[in-house]
This record gives C-alpha cells, sequence and structure tokens, in this order.
C-alpha cells in the first residue's frame, strides 16, 4: 500500500543523512524532493501546496529538537504534517439513533460499494455486536441485487429482498419498515452508482436520503483513481450532506493521492479503508498508522489487533505446549501456520506493518509472493497424515504421488523440505514457541535470513 510513495519518500531522507543541521539550503533541497514525490503519488494540488507550505515553515521554527539529526527532524515534521492533512485521529460511525441507525452509500459505479456494504456489515455486527440489514436499491446494474444478498448472508446479516420493477424510494421505505419491526441495529443501504456524475443519478439519492435521514452517509470511493477520488467526493458533498468516506483497494494502490486529499478537499474524514478482497478487509482509518506505514515505519498496533482477531489462540497455545515438551514441529504443525499467516492477509501485508520493512529494497520487497506458499500449503495436504508427521519416510515413490497430486516439482518439495527443517531448527531455540515469532519466522526461511542481501528465498 502507497509502495511508491514510502520508497521516495526515504530516498528524500536518506539524502539527508550526513549533515550536521537542516539549513534553509538542504531544506529546500529535502522539500523540492517531497513535492516531486507527492505529485508522482497524484496527491491534487492544492494539498501538496499546503502541505510543503507547512512543512518549511514548521522546518525553520522551533520544532527541531537538537537531539534529531536532519534527516530524522523531517521525518517527525513529514508525520505530523502527514496525520494532520488526513485527520489526526480516527473518526467512528455515529450511530446513536433510534434503531435502526441508517447508512447510505454513495458512489460512483465500480468504487466498491457492494462489497463495502457487506465489509461494513461484518465490521458492525462483529466488532460492534449490532444487529445488521442491508437493501439494495440498485436496480439498474445487472445482478446487483443479488450481490448484496449473497454477501450478506456470507456475514450473517438480515437482508431485505427488493426487485429490479421496484422504484429506489419505495425500496427503501419498506426496508426501513421491515428493519423496525424486525429490530435491526442497523440498516446499510446500497445506492446506484453511474460510469460518472449526472443530475438523474443526484437528484435520485438526494430523494432517498430525505426519505431514510441516515446517521451516516458515506461516501465510496476507488483509493486508485488518486486525486480524482477527492475531487468525485467534493461533488457528492456538494449536493449530498456526507458524513464520511470509505477508501477502497488500498491494497493495490502504490500512490496514496486519494488518502492524502479526500479530507483536506471535502472536510470529511476518511472512516474506513478497504485493505484486501477478504470480507474482513475493512479497517478503521487511523492517520497516525498510516502516515508511519507511508514513512516506512510500519504499523505494529493494527498487526498486534490482526494477531488477536485472527490467529488461532487455541492452536496456537497447544503448538507451544507442544514444542516445550520437545515433540518437534512437523509438517502439519506448519501447514497450520501457513493457514494462519494467510487468514492474516499474506506475507506482504505482514511486511508491510513490521517497523523498517519500508527500507527494504523494493526489489527484495517484490520477491515476496504468497503464491509460494499456497503452494507448499499444496504440497502439504497431498501428503498422507504419516509423512506430515514423520518427513524422513519420503521416498522417489511417495515424492512423486505428492508432486503429481500438487502439481508441483520434485524441486518445490525439497525446498519445502529444505525449510521445513530450518522452521525445526528455529523453534527448538524459542523454547516456547511464541506465535508472534512463530509468524515473522514463515517468510520461507525470509524474515530470520534476511541479513545484510535483502534478498528472499524463492520457491
Amino acid at each position: 500500500m502507497f509502495d511508491n510513495l514510502t520508497e521516495k519518500l526515504a530516498g528524500t531522507f536518506r539524502q539527508l543523512t550526513g549533515k550536521a543541521v537542516l539549513s534553509p539550503d538542504n531544506i529546500e533541497d529535502a522539500l523540492r524532493e517531497v513535492r516531486r514525490s507527492l505529485i508522482e503519488a497524484d496527491v491534487a494540488l492544492v494539498v501538496v501546496k499546503d502541505f510543503i507550505e507547512s512543512i518549511r515553515s514548521r522546518s525553520v521554527g522551533q520544532e527541531v529538537a537538537k537531539s534529531l539529526n536532519p534527516s530524522q527532524a523531517l521525518i517527525k515534521i513529514v508525520q505530523a504534517e502527514l496525520e494532520l492533512i488526513m485527520g489526526e485521529q480516527s473518526e467512528e460511525l455515529h450511530l446513536k439513533a433510534a434503531p435502526p441507525a441508517v447508512i447510505l452509500m454513495a458512489g460512483l459505479q465500480g468504487a466498491g460499494k457492494t462489497t463495502s456494504a457487506a465489509k461494513l456489515a461484518h465490521h458492525l455486527k462483529v466488532k460492534l455486536k449490532k444487529s445488521v440489514m442491508t437493501v439494495s436499491a440498485d436496480i439498474y446494474r445487472p445482478a446487483a441485487i443479488q450481490q448484496l444478498e449473497t454477501l450478506s448472508a456470507s456475514v450473517g446479516a438480515g437482508f431485505f429482498r427488493s426487485e429490479r420493477s421496484q422504484a429506489p424510494k419505495k425500496i427503501v421505505s419498506m426496508a426501513l419498515e421491515e428493519a423496525r419491526n424486525t429490530h435491526a441495529d442497523v440498516l446499510i443501504v446500497d445506492t446506484a452508482g453511474r460510469l460518472a456524475i449526472d443530475s438523474e443519478m443526484m437528484d435520485e439519492i438526494k430523494d432517498l436520503h430525505s426519505i431514510l435521514n441516515p446517521v451516516e452517509t458515506l461516501f465510496v470511493v476507488d483509493s486508485m483513481t488518486g486525486q480524482d477520488a477527492a475531487n468525485t467526493a467534493k461533488a457528492f458533498n456538494d449536493v449530498l450532506p456526507l458524513t464520511g468516506v470509505i477508501l477502497t483497494k488500498a491494497d493495490g494502490d502504490a500512490r496514496g493521492g486519494a488518502a492524502l486529499s479526500v479530507r483536506h478537499i471535502t472536510g470529511k474524514p476518511i472512516k474506513f479503508i478497504g485493505t484486501g478482497e477478504q470480507i474482513e478487509s475493512l479497517e478503521p482509518f487511523y492517520p497516525d498508522r498510516i502516515a508511519s506505514r507511508i514513512l516506512g515505519m510500519g504499523d505494529v498496533l493494527s498487526l498486534i489487533e490482526e494477531v488477536e482477531q485472527k490467529v488461532d489462540k487455541k492452536q496456537a497455545e497447544k503448538l507451544s505446549a507442544k514444542i516445550k515438551k520437545g515433540k518437534g514441529f512437523d509438517l502439519e504443525d506448519f501447514r497450520q501456520q501457513l493457514t494462519q499467516m494467510k487468514n492474516m492477509g499474506g506475507v506482504a501485508n505482514i511486511m508491510e506493518k513490521l517497523p523498517g520493512m519500508g527500507t527494504l529494497p523494493s526489489s527484495a520487497v517484490k520477491q515476496v509472493d504468497d503464491s509460494h506458499f499456497t503452494r507448499m500449503e499444496a504440497i502439504i495436504n497431498s501428503m498422507t497424515p504419516r509423512e506430515r508427521s514423520n518427513p524422513d519416510v519420503l521416498n522417489g515413490s511417495r515424492k512423486r504421488r505428492i508432486t503429481v497430486g500438487s502439481g508441483t516439482q520434485i524441486q518445490d518439495l525439497n525446498r519445502l523440505l529444505k525449510q521445513h527443517k530450518q522452521m525445526q531448527k528455529m523453534m527448538k531455540k524459542m523454547k516456547g514457541g511464541n506465535v508472534a515469532n512463530i509468524m515473522r519466522g514463515l517468510g520461507g526461511g525470509g524474515f530470520p535470513n534476511l541479513g545484510g542481501s535483502g534478498k528472499f528465498p524463492r520457491f
């Protein structure tokens, strides 16, 4: 997420290494590079201008601590300004209303409104323990209603069935009444999008807003559209009282222009950020954590929260007890750890949140490919329970059967066995099987063996 911006800013800070103080000359040189990085990240020009001016004024003032070198001082100032333009602190949903509290989803077609509606329903059910009903007022896009129905069922949310032959105003009125009758805490309304802003779409959504009187009107926007995302949000906000923004597809956005522009241009907070395709991949937007990621300093708090939520604690405790008793770490344990890592979004997601990983060469980061781990899991799945518990029994014929069954090569299986032995040695040193250490060691031997090369082993 925002990899290009992270890499370019890191290069700017490195240029200040070895400088004794922040002088007007090296400040201007650094600001020139920061400005170029932001423009290349597709940040809105007005935001770039204000951002640079704020950094300049703080750099030449009294805010630079004498204990910091110039690079550290500039990083501290840039981090503070990044947090400021993104909103300083996380803003929660305001759901204090007579049930059902209505959340209206708005945005252009293709931004991810329907998926975000289901992800939001999941968040409200799991995190806030709310009973949720969803409804689709999108009678124009084929299968839009069916898509929301399927996604709602997958997260255990209620769904009000609408028909394409019905008028959107009638749909939302009936859904609101049904939500009241079933005592739903929250009603999420998915609206129709268009390929571009037009008066017909705006008139329709204004009518729906007047009927529903929602407590939250969330604008859903694709982060990969850069500063256009902020401009579109502003156009919606001019005719609709938006209360916040959901930024989608941030995991595929290497630039970050939308995240850095939306709040400054619209004055509306980013409340959630979509970080993947899984239904759980919708995170509250924390400006300080995102600023830390952009500057390559990781996001340990979010990583800890993910471990708490997604790692099977009983399974981890069972493995820890097993290792303490000296029973070893077999391939079934290895497979379970691969599954745990996949539940956390894969190696790339974990790496992004580890401090210092942002300073790795981009060539090293690009070598991290979760498909390698999917292949490893397929190989282990093709083994018998006896083979998983005792890999030493694997002879030539067994190896051929396993590789045919998993669609892999003998070399792939041999690499897996080698990496498993490395994991076994690491587990013996752990004396307790701490989950965080286990997860850190799962980079196919990558994290422990990085050394100074910055290279990850290929699989």
